[in-house]
Formats: C-alpha cells, sequence, structure tokens
C-alpha cells in the first residue's frame, strides 16, 4: 500500500468503514445463532449442549487473537507512518503463528473433549451433542485461526466490505447444510448436533478459501517461508509484546464467562437457555457499538501512526458519543419486546421470565459495555495495551465473578444476580477507561 492509498484510509468516514464491519459482525453471530434457533425445533437439550460447546471453544480460539489482534495494531500504524517494507514478513508471521498454535489446540480439542466439558459441568443429557459437536468444530479450529488473522490484515488496510461479502456466503452454506441435515433429506443420518457442527465447519472452509485469494489478488500481498529466513525473531517478539496483553483482556473476560457459565449450570435447563437466548438478544443491542468502534480502531491505527493524535482523541469521542445513544435505546427496546421475542425460541414461561429480568439490568450493562468497547480498542489501537488487560483482571474477578456467585447462589438470586455482577463489573471499568482517555495517557505509545 502506496501513501495516497493509506491517506485514502485515514481518512475515510467512520461509517464508510463502519457498515460492512456492522453487518459482517451480525452475520458472524448469526453462523452461530442460526444453528441455535434451527436446533431449538430440533431439540432443546442440543441447545443447551451447543451453547455450552460454543462457550468453551470460544474461549480456546481466543489463543488467535493473541497475534492477530497485535497485527491489526501494527499494520495500522506502519502504514499511517508510510512504513511498507516489513508487511510482507509480519504477514507471513502472523499467519504462521496461528497456524501451527491453532493446529495442536486442534489435536488438544478432538482429545479431549469430553474432559473439558466435564470440567464445564455440562449435565449429562447434553454431554453426548455437546461433545460430538465439539470434537468436529473444535477439532477443525485452525479455520478460524486463519480466518481472524486475515479479518485483521483486510480491516488494517481498510478492506472491510470483503469480510461482509464472506459472512453472508457462510451464513447461505450453514442454513443449507443444516436444513439438509435437520430436516432435509438428509435427516435419516440422524447426525443432529454433529450434522450443524458439519454445516458451520463446511462454511468457515470456504471463507479460508476465499481470504486467501483475496489476499493475494487485493491486497497484493505475500505470505511465504522465505519471508522466515532467517527467522524474524524482532517481528514475532513485537507481536507477542503487543498481542498478549492485547488479547489479556478478552482472555479474562472470557475465562470469567467459562466460570459463570458453570455456575448457571448449576441453576437448571430454564437458567442455562435463558442465559443464551438473553446473550443473543443483547449482542445485537451493542453491535453497532462494535462496528463502529472497531471502524475507529483502523482510523486511530492509521492517525497514531502519522502522529496524529488530536484527530485520534476527538474522532473517539464522538464515535463513544452516538454508541452510547444507539447502544441504550435499543437495549431499551430489547427489554420491552421480551415478551415476543423469547417466544420466538421457547414457549416455556420460566425462560422468558428470567429473561425479562436480565434484559431489564442489561440496559445499565450497556452503558459500561459499549464505552469499553469503543474506548478500550482505540487504547489498544494507539499501543496502550498494557492498562485495559490490568484493569480486565481485577474488575472482571472482582466484581463480575464474586457478585455473580455471592448474588447469584449464595442470595438466592440466580440469573439476575449474575446479570447484576457482570453490569457492576462494566460500569466501573467503562467509567475508569473513559476517565484515562480524556486525560491522554494512552498518547507516545505507538509500535512505530
Amino acid at each position: 500500500m502506496d501513501k495516497t492509498t493509506h491517506d485514502a484510509v485515514a481518512e475515510k468516514s467512520v461509517f464508510s468503514l463502519a457498515w460492512p464491519i456492522f453487518f459482517q459482525s451480525i452475520l458472524g453471530i448469526a453462523l452461530g445463532y442460526i444453528d441455535t434457533i434451527m436446533l431449538s425445533n430440533y431439540s432443546e437439550t442440543a441447545v443447551g449442549a451447543i451453547g455450552n460447546a460454543n462457550t468453551l471453544l470460544g474461549f480456546l480460539a481466543l489463543a488467535f487473537t493473541i497475534i492477530s489482534s497485535a497485527t491489526g495494531i501494527m499494520v495500522s500504524q506502519y502504514l499511517g507512518a508510510g512504513k511498507k517494507d516489513e508487511m510482507n514478513r509480519i504477514y507471513t508471521v502472523a499467519l504462521a503463528f496461528n497456524l501451527v498454535l491453532s493446529v495442536i489446540i486442534s489435536l488438544a480439542v478432538g482429545i479431549f473433549s469430553e474432559q473439558l466439558l466435564h470440567i464445564m459441568q455440562v449435565p449429562d443429557e447434553m454431554m453426548f451433542d455437546a461433545n460430538r459437536y465439539m470434537k468436529i468444530v473444535g477439532g477443525t479450529i485452525f479455520t478460524q485461526a486463519i480466518i481472524n488473522a486475515f479479518s485483521q490484515i483486510f480491516s488494517s488496510n481498510g478492506k472491510t466490505f470483503f469480510g461482509m461479502i464472506v459472512a453472508f456466503m457462510m451464513n447461505i452454506l450453514n442454513i443449507i447444510g443444516n436444513y439438509l441435515l435437520l430436516y432435509g433429506p438428509l435427516t435419516s443420518l440422524g447426525l443432529g448436533a454433529s450434522g450443524v457442527a458439519i454445516s458451520t465447519t463446511v462454511s468457515r472452509l470456504f471463507a479460508v478459501t476465499a481470504a486467501i485469494i483475496y489476499f493475494c489478488i487485493v491486497i497484493k500481498g505475500s505470505f511465504s517461508p522465505r519471508y522466515l529466513k532467517p527467522f524474524p525473531t524482532q517481528i514475532l517478539k513485537s507481536l507477542l509484546k503487543l498481542g498478549i496483553p492485547t488479547a489479556g483482556e478478552n482472555i479474562s473476560y472470557n475465562f470469567s464467562q467459562l466460570v459463570i457459565t458453570a455456575m448457571v449450570n448449576t441453576m437448571g435447563i430454564a437458567a442455562i437457555n435463558a442465559k443464551i437466548y438473553s446473550n443473543m438478544l443483547s449482542m445485537l443491542t451493542y453491535m453497532i457499538a462494535v462496528s463502529a468502534a472497531m471502524a475507529t480502531q483502523i482510523i486511530v491505527g492509521h492517525k497514531v501512526g502519522a502522529n496524529d493524535y488530536d484527530f485520534a482523541y476527538k474522532r473517539v469521542l464522538k464515535t463513544l458519543r452516538f454508541s452510547l445513544i444507539v447502544s441504550i435505546s435499543l437495549a431499551i427496546v430489547n427489554y420491552l419486546s421480551v415478551p415476543f421475542t423469547f417466544r420466538l425460541f421457547s414457549s416455556d414461561i420460566n425462560v422468558i421470565q428470567l429473561g425479562q429480568t436480565v434484559m431489564l439490568i442489561a440496559i445499565f450493562l450497556e452503558f459500561g459495555r459499549t464505552t469499553n468497547i469503543v474506548v478500550i480498542n482505540s487504547m489498544k489501537a494507539a499501543g496502550d495495551v498494557k492498562f485495559p488487560t490490568i484493569l480486565a483482571i481485577f474488575s472482571m474477578w472482582g466484581l463480575s465473578v464474586l457478585l455473580a456467585y455471592v448474588l447469584g447462589i449464595v442470595f438466592g438470586m440466580g440469573l439476575a444476580g449474575v446479570w447484576i455482577g457482570m453490569a457492576a463489573d462494566e460500569i466501573l471499568r467503562g467509567i475508569v477507561v473513559y476517565i484515562r482517555w480524556r486525560k491522554g495517557s494512552w498518547r507516545g505509545k505507538k509500535v512505530v
């Protein structure tokens, strides 16, 4: 990418970068939720099984974000600074590291899937379906690692539209596969959850193939063993120095969610499914904030690389104001529509009542979560990667997990207690990172 192309990326509006990311994010989430919706008419037990398996797989997949997230930061800042000499070497190190790590994890999941699910305290009636799903999707999790790495590369180059197209095609393939195996002519195979896993895997293989072709033809990038000779130790060290704390906040969050999920698994089937459905609907309330934050992250990375800190500062605050208005408004609508939306998934009145309670709490939770999404992504893009991780570890475990246990289990508040704990964590972190951004402590931490 030459300087002129960089300028074109850095000067793009947040909207032009964000709307493809928004639809890509929605479609990416839909890939798992379509499985849940189609399975809900097939087997309620399978819904809980797949939900638990995906929670565990999502946590394991965070290992890939260590390098891929750092790749996004480095590429954006290097392009912003007009330095492109090391691009292909960075691409190769990132893709090679993720591939090797993900193959190891795939083998581990394939061998120890049942033991991992037992640690999660998955109920016995869900174990068979969850285990089969884990072995197929988890055993091919390397495809997700490759997709993650390419996604960061494309976004940093300002190519957000392609990701949306690939996500759309993945969903089409997944729906067709699910229909054929759950309700169509291949129903006689009796695959159930395994059929859903096969559809998900096939759609990811398609995405990997499309990403490689796009990378070579449009990005004009290259990855080759020749870029590893002599081995670029310094690049790997830089990626790890950025990536470990960058991914640390997400790893802490997802690990805490594993512990919380294990708590919810002791509260009965109604609580388990209410949690799954509530998370599905809550994700829609902040997805606009996520897409706006990711688009802003691209611009901030380029602007920080070019030493334009003032532009980055103002851009983040403007994005935050918009995102808070939208996310909280959608959370309110979500709460009011629970009697209708939850009935799309379940006719169990206990599930619906639990959902209504937690969606009310979610209105307050979104204030903190949206602030975290927007500000922390931009802090990381500027190279300020350690502080969010340290804050996350103390807040998530000291508030979210602790209060979930105390309120949800000790005081018997159940799922409502769990949601109060998560809201307290998000709000505290949101206030702290907002103050840090206004103070400018993130300035001067770029990697270029």
